[in-house]
């Protein structure tokens, strides 16, 4: 069956498809198919022993073709890498039928279909080794081709790199870029890493509702949804906070989550509305505790990655190993800036960050003022991880006030090239205190701050039965996958980042297809004699052609022989 809107190859390919069907293979098999060996292990147990793979079987997707007459080459991709396999037509179909491999092999299949393979390991002649096959199944033909990236003496040529392309379509960015495989499991090691640690410690990793009533824990704009059920508005969670703190009240001295949160805020290189926070809990600590243990945390995940605390990040080399330096937010901003805010109001605030150009709007209040100017004017220059303590007590409305001075908090962020990674705190656990900063931020609002904090009265509730002396982190994993794996783009470290909708492919109209059609049956074709088969007026000619040449189906070149059209 022929369908105009296919390209020549993926036509090829479904005709291809119908032809295997008629021989008698099934292209999408349904029974498992038993694998022995994967390309690596394949390699790595050879070398040791050339007599110890003779009857093995393996899978995976054919990334390149070498058809000679009764003997060809292929290359196989699986999880593990690539590895070459050997065919010769009578070892394959060793009957009297080579169906299967002057036809089915040699002309039906194409690059990216997935087979297995039955045989044995062998070194070529070449040195290289490969599989020569006794069995071949098909196991899913591919109607759609891969784009070609061809290798030549270790080098990569026609790489595929454009970055939309690879974040829309990641299956195919995974089967055709090797290094994105890696950096994903690179990701996966990380998670890994802490949790080792977490659990060494006996704390216990749960799991807290995304659809919250309140969306508490954090100052960000939420996400809304409704219930219709139940008939009330829900929200995606911006946090989980405060579900993991009612669980300290509730026994457990330490708990943790890798949790999907969900602001709906801008989306730039470093942010992404839907993205991965770890926090942890852990009862009878203090920031100062927590300190020390994210050090330990982060230093471990670098050596467990790399077998260093050195990472290259960009053009800097960000060194991971304990201690990180340690700051209070107002010395930083007076290192930076040369003005000692401790103390202001907030006119005397805006009046700083006017000398400094810093832009402020009128909601703001004076903890986002400080933050603010903070920033854009110190939070730059950290590359290094730094450890920013003892905020001001109007920019932490969970965090218990500083044990000396009640105007700060007991408050950290590590940041690390000039970004925050982590948020902790000494969590507030007196009920009182923490009512009086929810009634604060409810005054943020009504003044115009859509970020500012719901007042939770089931957490305060929760703290009214006691909660026990708590500290508190949260990190960001994207960032983390980021420095580890040195990205600068949170697409990168995201299988699925969130996109822009994908602009649909314009309907062509009835003399368009006309046109179309009968370039796909000759091509390149002398204009005018194009335009005599289609039969279209002038006007319906020009208005069809400009139409397939402005949306990049054809093209009309300028030749000696005249004007000739062709397909793109």
């Amino acid at each position: 069956m022929h369908h105009p809107e296919l390209s020549e190859q993926e036509q090829i390919r479904r005709n291809s498809l119908e032809e295997i069907k008629k021989l008698g293979f099934n292209p999408y098999p349904p029974e498992t198919f038993q694998i022995s060996h994967r390309s690596a292990e394949i390699k790595a147990i050879f070398e040791a022993d050339e007599h110890a793979l003779e009857d093995i079987s393996l899978a995976g997707r054919i990334m390149s073709r070498r058809i000679m007459g009764k003997a060809s080459f292929a290359e196989i991709q699986d999880s593990s890498g690539r590895i070459q396999i050997y065919l010769n037509r009578d070892e394959l179909c060793p009957d009297e039928d080579k169906t299967l491999y002057n036809v089915v092999f040699k002309k039906l299949l194409d690059i990216g279909d997935i087979i297995g393979i039955r045989g044995k390991a062998f070194r070529t002649q070449t040195g290289e080794i490969s599989v020569n096959a006794k069995e071949l199944t098909i196991l899913s033909k591919s109607i759609r081709p891969l784009p070609i990236v061809k290798e030549a003496d270790g080098k990569v040529y026609d790489a595929v790199t454009d970055a939309e392309y690879r974040y829309r379509q990641r299956y195919v960015d995974l089967i055709v870029n090797p290094e994105s495989r890696i950096l994903f499991r690179k990701r996966t090691q990380i998670y890994n890493s802490l949790r080792e640690l977490f659990n060494e410690r006996g704390y216990l990793e749960v799991e807290t509702p995304i659809l919250q009533p309140i969306p508490g824990g954090a100052a960000a704009r939420p996400f809304i949804t409704h219930h219709n059920s139940l008939d009330i508005p829900l929200y995606l969670r911006i946090a989980d906070e405060l579900y993991l703190k009612k669980l300290i009240v509730g026994g457990y001295e330490g708990v943790y989550e890798f949790s999907k949160d969900f602001r709906n805020e801008g989306m730039d290189r470093t942010h992404n509305p839907e993205f991965t926070v770890l926090e942890i809990y852990v009862a009878y600590k203090d920031y100062k505790w927590m300190m020390d243990f994210t050090e330990e945390m982060i230093e471990k995940v670098a050596l467990d990655l790399h077998g260093t605390t050195r990472v290259k990040v960009g053009d800097q080399e960000i060194d991971f190993k304990r201690p990180f330096k340690r700051i209070s937010m107002l010395d930083a901003i007076r290192e930076s800036t040369g003005f000692d805010i401790s103390g202001m109001n907030e006119e005397e605030l805006r009046s700083v960050a006017d000398c400094l150009n810093v832009e402020l709007d009128d909601a703001m209040g004076k903890g986002k003022i400080i933050d603010a100017i903070f920033g854009e004017k110190a939070e730059p220059h950290m590359i290094q991880p730094t450890f920013v303590i003892d905020y001001p007590v109007e920019m932490s409305p969970l965090c218990k006030k500083h044990r000396d001075n009640p105007e700060l908090t007991e408050r950290f962020e590590l940041i690390v090239n000039s970004k925050e990674l982590c948020n902790a705190y000494t969590e507030l656990n007196d009920p009182i205190d923490q009512l009086e900063r929810f009634q604060d931020q409810l005054k943020l609002s009504e003044k115009g701050d859509d970020e500012a904090m719901f007042i939770d009265m089931d957490f305060v509730r929760a703290l009214e039965y006691g909660m026990p002396p708590t500290s508190g982190m949260g990190m960001g994993m994207d960032r983390l996958a980021m420095l580890m794996t040195n990205q600068s783009s949170i697409q990168e470290v995201l299988f699925f980042p969130q996109m822009k909708p994908e602009s649909k492919p314009r309907e062509l109209s009835e003399d368009e297809k006309l046109v179309l059609n009968l370039l796909k049956d000759n091509s390149p074709i002398d204009l005018n004699e194009l335009k005599g088969q289609t039969g279209l007026s002038n006007k319906k000619w020009d208005k069809a052609i400009k139409g397939l040449t402005h949306h990049k189906l054809a093209r009309v070149e300028k030749t000696d022989a005249g004007l000739l059209v062709s397909l793109v």
